[in-house]
């Protein structure tokens, strides 16, 4: 048998076969698509703006400052110490990327960055608002996403530090000569001021900013308690005798009722002022008709997208309230607000609070006499989202409860009215008064029209929605003023704020404020405020801080004295 015939045809091992030799072949092309994967999320990361606004396809053209710190400081680094730095920037880049997403949905939702102090409550609160927009299983799924997330972006930019880290190691020359051409370009960019968009420069640092606004928003929330505590110690009428105090308006009933998420924008964006004007111009008119007159301004609110209660306390106590640190600090002290100065002037002091289910607390700060929570206010029709009830129906329990009684005293009220609270649908209608009862007659209103699920996938059906639900609350309001005011009705409404989603964040904080009287001398005594008539505040229409509202209000209609008259002078 020849050597050729007794050969073992069996390949030898250092001969691989064509799959073997396939699989060699996509290990490769593998290993590089995944360092490619790995450097754009590092990049991605690093460049990622912290508001929505910003994040277009121009500002992707950036050179981090950081990334090149970060490998030049790996390249002077032995292996091992590499390592452990690149797993610790992997670390502290997904804890800012997730800073930056944070900061994004906060400027989206309240017009202003996430502050790690006093701001981790709030996302609870998200969940539940979110519940009720797109139903629980739906937040509890959303709520999961975004920890698998967080959980998913510390993981995945660690291994990918690690893998560039290895990268870098391996070819030190190359990795040099590109981070230093790189650092002269971002030097010349930095100096050039370079921006392919505006307001984001193509030398960035920007997660060194977010870091250090982060860092000194944390500061100034520690260091805040004690220059809130300073502000809330300076009062000129923390002392004033309760007989000097509201003079000119004893007798009169005083209804402040809070429009939600009445904004300047319901009245001046076009696509929502189509909806909310008319019913201010046909209110005026029916207003003035019924022999009321009224003035109009608009006040800057501390807050927007929500916080209702952030706006309530600073109209009311004539302070800065912003966060719910300073809420908190606000309800644990003795300050003055409107409710406490009417009730030291021995008014009726009343707080109906429709959206509010169990004991409020707070209550006792304000001083009410009465505190009409939801389940005081009888109620038997259908919860409409977070509104709970329709406006005309808090409207007309509040005239069954207090309004409409006889040989009653004075009253002070305010009425946060929440049929216009997001997720502005489904919209209650009006119906004849009479017809209210115990509300059971709402049962068909709230399976009717559009329902949260279908208005929040469209952002023109969410704007249509909103300015209905607005039109809607002012539509009860005006309706209830002529129906039920009589001589010494006045009203003071105002909205809290600017929506969430509509108006975008770039929307200012301003809210209509109206006073309505039908005696004359109760708005000649605001004449030197400068407000505009109607019920609607025009583009020229004085702006105030909503803060300045308290001492204005007091000075104006308290004893007149020379000092009294110089308070009352607006100033923007």
């Amino acid at each position: 048998m020849s050597t050729q015939e007794t050969q073992d045809p069996t390949p030898a091992a250092s001969d691989p076969g064509p799959e073997t030799t396939a699989g060699a072949r996509r290990r490769p092309i593998a290993s590089r698509v995944t360092t490619v994967l790995a450097g754009l999320l590092v990049f991605g990361a690093l460049i990622l703006p912290d508001q929505l606004g910003s994040l277009r396809p121009a500002a992707l053209v950036q050179i981090p400052l950081e990334g090149l710190v970060v490998v030049a400081l790996l390249l002077l680094l032995p292996a091992r110490a590499g390592r452990v730095v690149a797993v610790v920037a992997g670390l502290l880049l997904g804890l800012l990327t997730i800073l930056k997403l944070l900061d994004m949905g906060f400027y989206e939702a309240l017009g202003r960055a996430f502050d790690p102090v006093i701001d981790s409550k709030l996302l609870r609160d998200a969940v539940n608002t979110l519940g009720k927009s797109i139903g629980q299983a739906g937040a509890i799924a959303a709520a999961a996403a975004v920890v698998v997330v967080a959980a998913a972006m510390f993981v995945f930019l660690t291994l990918s530090m690690l893998r560039l880290t290895r990268l870098a190691a391996g070819h030190r020359a190359t990795t040099g000569r590109t981070v230093a051409a790189l650092a002269v370009a971002w030097l010349a960019c930095a100096l050039l001021g370079a921006q392919l968009v505006p307001g984001v420069p193509v030398a960035a640092a920007s997660g060194a900013a977010v870091a250090y606004d982060s860092a000194r928003l944390a500061h100034a929330s520690l260091n805040d308690p004690k220059v809130f505590a300073g502000q809330l110690a300076h009062d000129a009428f923390r002392d004033t005798p309760g007989d000097q105090l509201l003079t000119a308006l004893r007798g009169k009933d005083v209804v402040v009722p809070i429009i939600e998420s009445y904004g300047r924008s319901a009245i001046e964006d076009p696509a929502l002022a189509s909806i909310v004007d008319p019913v201010l111009d046909n209110g005026t008119r029916d207003l003035t008709a019924a022999g009321f007159s009224a003035r109009s301004a608009f006040v800057t609110s501390p807050t927007y997208g929500g916080g209702s209660w952030l706006a309530h306390s600073t109209l009311q106590s004539g302070l800065w309230i912003n966060t719910e640190q300073r809420y908190s600090q606000l309800v644990s002290s003795n300050r003055l607000t409107l409710a406490g100065a009417f009730h030291r002037a021995n008014w009726r002091t009343v707080s109906v609070m429709p959206g509010t289910a169990g004991t409020w607390p707070e209550g006792a700060f304000y001083h009410y006499d009465q505190v009409y929570a939801a389940q005081n206010l009888d109620y038997h029709g259908p919860a409409f989202t977070l509104g709970t009830m329709p406006d005309q129906y808090t409207l007309s329990a509040f005239q069954r409860l207090e309004y409409g009684k006889p040989n009653r005293d004075p009253l002070f009220v305010e009425m946060p009215l929440t049929s216009s609270h997001a997720p502005w649908a489904p919209v209650p209608h009006m119906i004849d008064w009479t017809a209210v009862g115990d509300g059971s007659v709402y049962g068909p209103m709230a399976k009717e029209g559009p329902q949260p699920a279908y208005v929040w996938r469209d952002p023109g059906r969410i704007k249509t929605a909103y300015a209905t639900s607005i039109a809607y609350s002012l539509s009860a309001l005006i309706s209830w003023v002529k129906n039920y005011g009589d001589d010494n009705l006045v009203l003071v409404f105002f909205g809290d704020h600017q929506p969430a989603v509509v108006t975008g964040e770039f929307a200012s904080r301003d809210t209509p404020i109206t006073i309505v009287a039908k005696d004359p001398a109760v708005l000649d005594r605001i004449s030197g405020w400068g407000w505009q008539d109607g019920l609607k505040p025009g583009p020229q229409a004085p702006v105030w801080r909503m803060d300045t509202f308290r001492d204005r209000f007091l000075t104006a209609f308290g004893p007149q004295t020379q000092a009294g008259r110089a308070l009352s002078v607006p100033a923007r």
